[in-house]
Formats: structure tokens, sequence, C-alpha cells
């Protein structure tokens, strides 16, 4: 293990820069000696040596003049050291470093505008240069072990313009605060991508940004070759599924499959497949992407919760989607958890919601199949007024990381009022971060008595219901949780349901919601209003069956 020796210089003494550094050394590995303020030339070389340090960071803070002067005598004092290979850093304000670049002899300089990312390729890497491909991993597993334990930022863009997109993407990928681009691509794309003929002009754009060919997608990527180089990835589509894998794979290095299990189909209006035909689909789209060691994501739960669905039944759709990439041959399988689905939760029952999805779904793991928690805001949570919602984002994120996700999906603050622009995104993202950052130093608020008492109910509840969708399998079929009828059939019956079903075809809509006083989202009877449990409102519909 390489050692760190760092302090304030002189009668400098300010450390928070030098204890940040430290902490960040400490994550990457190093082992590391913190000698204070105000340490004299003296002290910094004899600790050096007595601690046989691979690197020495020293930081400065105050006025530009006389710390040029005192780091010119550092310098000199060190040379020999320098020459022996010990690696010098130094850490300062702006006005100083500009000053102390000029000397030649610190390897390299922070000023406290860099990104984490930044210092991280530095402390684990050497990388003195940040702003290269080969400092930043290509693929997803690989970019969130690097990163860690920092999450993977991911950002949706996408504008009705293809020139304004394009020069959106250069933008974000030049600032450097998005680790993964989610193209937003239109509706017209998701669905008829292969079928000019089916395609409407009247609805280019809508939805976002308009691609109608391989090298629309080509030019995008192409735009994020630069800043921290951030990987991209897109919708899955409604139709020619494994088509369009395979051309996102070739253009923009798909960097994981966003993939559902009941959505995106004539249920719900997105797509020419009727619920049981899409559910195939969507299996053998997850084989395809399994073959290829691509990661994948079921965007499921919150397809339920946003349509108002008690917290059990989010529950059950992420166990499903999990057990289901497990048998279709996923190995890095990405856990999505939109907090604020409903908006009316608490956010001691969110993470109660959460803890309990974590609980069913994890031990799902095994040596061929890993699980990477990804987070995110709800959609329909922010409020329109722009500084509630920058609020609204912060205070979110902070309560995410309560879960150490592997990816932090960020939703723009401006999604109440218009689709994010590149400037919306960059912000977004940079009040994300500092949330992120503050976090690390969080109380553990997984362990609150409410929260563990909530998060046992649900965990509980979901397993009665995963039962009776497992009954409701025709004799024969050997799964059940993978079998496309049954699964099919646990959505018409009800067991499966969601308020906003009602009237579909595919669906009951007979359940009824509401947010109890602990801000849970519970299932309630008609006629009292009272809630009730999984097994009573399972009981009731086996019984109007049977009438």
């Amino acid at each position: 293990m390489k050692t760190i020796v760092a302090g304030a210089l002189g009668e400098c003494v300010h450390v928070a820069g030098v204890t940040n550094f430290l902490r960040l050394a400490d994550q990457a590995g190093w082992r590391t000696v913190f000698l204070g303020p105000a340490v004299s030339i003296d002290e910094f070389l004899q600790a050096a040596k007595r601690e046989k340090a691979d690197m020495i960071g020293v930081s400065y803070r105050l006025s530009p003049d006389t710390g040029t002067r005192l780091l010119g005598d550092f310098a000199e004092a060190a040379d020999e050291m320098h020459s022996t290979g010990v690696r010098f850093t130094f850490g300062g304000t702006p006005p100083v470093v500009k000053r102390v670049r000029s000397l030649g002899f610190f390897e390299k300089s922070f000023d406290g505008t860099e990104l984490i990312e930044e210092v991280i390729a530095y402390l684990k890497d050497g990388k003195t240069e940040s702003n290269t491909v080969q400092n930043f991993p290509q693929t997803t597993v690989e970019r969130i072990q690097w990163k860690a334990p920092y999450p993977l930022i991911r950002h949706h863009f996408g504008l009705p313009s293809f020139q304004a997109t394009l020069k959106g993407v250069q933008d974000i990928a030049k600032a450097g605060v998005v680790d993964v681009i989610s193209l937003g691509i239109d509706q017209d794309a998701q669905e008829n991508f292969f079928h000019p003929e089916r395609q409407e002009p009247r609805r280019r754009g809508a939805g976002g940004v308009p691609v109608r060919t391989a090298r629309d997608y080509w030019m995008l990527y192409k735009a994020s070759r630069l800043g921290n180089y951030p990987l991209m990835r897109t919708y899955t589509g409604t139709d020619d599924f494994l088509q369009l894998a395979e051309m996102y794979v070739d253009t923009i290095n798909q960097a994981w499959g966003a993939i559902p299990l009941f959505w995106f189909n004539k249920m719900d209006g997105r797509g020419p497949w009727d619920l049981e035909g899409s559910i195939r689909e969507h299996q053998n789209l997850m084989s395809w992407y399994g073959e290829r060691g691509i990661p994948v994501e079921l965007n499921e739960p919150h397809h339920w919760g946003m349509r108002d669905a008690p917290d059990v039944i989010f529950i059950v759709s992420a166990y499903l989607a999990a057990y289901n990439a497990r048998a279709f041959g996923v190995k890095d399988y990405i856990a999505q958890m939109m907090f604020n689905s409903p908006p009316g939760l608490s956010d001691a029952m969110d993470l109660a919601k959460m803890i309990a999805l974590i609980s069913l779904v994890e031990p799902l793991t095994t040596d061929d199949f890993h699980i990477w928690r990804q987070t995110r805001t709800g959609l329909l949570s922010y409020p329109v007024d722009p500084d509630a919602a920058r609020a609204h984002l912060a205070t979110s994120v902070y309560l995410q990381m309560a879960l150490r996700p592997h990816i932090v999906h960020v939703v723009g603050y401006c999604e109440a009022d218009h689709a994010a622009t590149a400037a919306d995104v960059i912000e977004s993202c940079k009040l994300a971060r500092r949330s992120i950052e503050n976090a690390f130093g969080a109380p553990f608020m997984t362990q609150g008595d409410r929260v563990r008492a909530r998060s046992r109910e649900l965990a509980q509840e979901a397993e009665i219901t995963i039962e009776a969708i497992k009954a409701l399998a025709p004799q024969g079929v050997v799964d059940p949780l993978t079998d496309a009828g049954t699964l099919a059939q646990a959505v018409k019956s009800g067991l499966l349901d969601a308020p906003q079903l009602k009237n579909n075809p595919y669906g009951k809509g007979q359940i009824i919601t509401k947010i109890d006083k602990r801000g849970a989202c519970i299932s309630i009877d008609s006629q009292s209003g009272e809630s009730i449990t999984e097994r009573t409102r399972i009981e009731s519909l086996i019984n109007q069956s049977i009438r």
C-alpha cells in the first residue's frame, strides 16, 4: 500500500481541502497520513522520510505572493527527495495554483474546480491529464468499479431538434459532470425506426430527438467523444427490438439495455404488441443482451408506481423483473429504484419500500448474476417553481444515497416545466453531485424503527403476492414467474394492479390506493376506506372469480 503524507504549509491553517483529498486517497487504496495545519518545511520532509511517503500533498490557501516564495523554498528543500521518485502534489486557491504551476515542481495542482473523477483518475492511475478516453472506462461495470465509492451520474437528454441535441451532447460531455447520457429519442423513432412508411412528419421530435438513420446515432455518439467521454444508451423501442439493439451496440456502444416486462405495448398505448406477446419479446431481448455480456436494466417497478399502485405491487414487480433477467441470461443487472412514486410518499416510507425491494432482489445474486443499484428522483414529483424544484432534486438525491447506489439517475429539476436543455442537464448534475458528496457524511437513515418495521411488513406482503402469481400457472408450467401467459394473467386477474389501469382491456384497474398517515402507499377497501392486507385483497379477487 502506497503512502500519502499531506498537510497545510507554513502559516496556512486551512485544511478542509487536505482532508477531502486524503479521504479520496483512502478510498483509492492509499495509506494516508494527515500532518494538520501550519506545518513547517522541515516537519513536512521529516514526516515524509519517517513514513516512507510515495507522495507528498502540500496545501496553501493564503496570499499568492507569500505562497510563491514559501513554495519555492519548499521545492528547493525537497529537491533531493523529488529526484528519488517521491511524487509531489499541490492544492490551493486558483490564484496560488496559477503561480505554483509556473514553478514546474509539482506533478499535479488542484485549485478546487476539478471534478471528483479527475482526482480519482490521478490517485488511482497516476493520470495527470484527465481529458483522454483512456482515463475513463468505456463499459458500465468497469466505470462503476473505477469510480467507486462514488456513483455514476446518468441523465436523460434529447431535444426536438437534432442539431440542438448534437450540440448539447458536446456541451454535456465537455462539462464532465455526466457519466452516462441516456438519449431521449422521439416516439416515432421508438415505434417506427425501421418502418418509414409508418412515420408521420407531424410527430417529428415529439418526446425527444428525431433520429431516423444509424448515422444519426453515430453522429450523436461521436459528439460525446470529449470531456469525460461519457457512456451512452437509449430506449429499447416498442417494436423490432433485436434490430434496434444491434444498431445501438454498433453506433453508440450501448452501455446497457433498458427493458420493460409488462409495458411499452398495447396496454399503455406505446407499442403494437399485446401484453403476453410483448413479455415474450422482452424476454428474448434480455437473452440477446445477456449473450453479449451487456448489462440490462428492467425499468419496471416505477411504471406501476407512477400509476398509483401500492408499494407492495411496486416491490413485487421489481422482484419479477430481476428474476426474469437472471432466468434469461443477464449477467449484470441494474435494479432501478425510482423514489417519490407516487409523489406523496414520505421519505421514511420511500426508504422502507426500497429496503424491502433490495431484501427480495439481492438474494437472487449468484456468481453469474450481479446486481447494481440505480436510484432516481420521481419523474412526476417535481414542483413547477424552479427554486423549489432545485431543492427537491438536491434533497431527493441526498435521501437516495442512503442506499449507496452504484448509479444515480438524475432527473432534471426543470422536468415539470420543460424538457432539459444541455444547460439544465449540467446544472442539475452539479446539484446532484454536491448532494452526493455531502451524503458521505450522512447519518444512517435506513436504521430507523419506522423504516425497518415498514420494510419488513412490505417484504412479507410481497411474498404473499408472489406465491399467488405462482398459483395462477396452468399445470405443466415449469416456472410460473417466467411464463409469459402466467405473467399476463397476473395483470388481467388483478393480482398485479394499479388504479390507472381502470377500463384497460389487459388489466383490472380495480385496486384502490391512498397515502396513509405514515406516508406509505397502501391498498384500501372500496367500502370502508380502511387499509387491507395483500392476503385479504387476493382472497377478494379469488371470490370474485368464483362468483
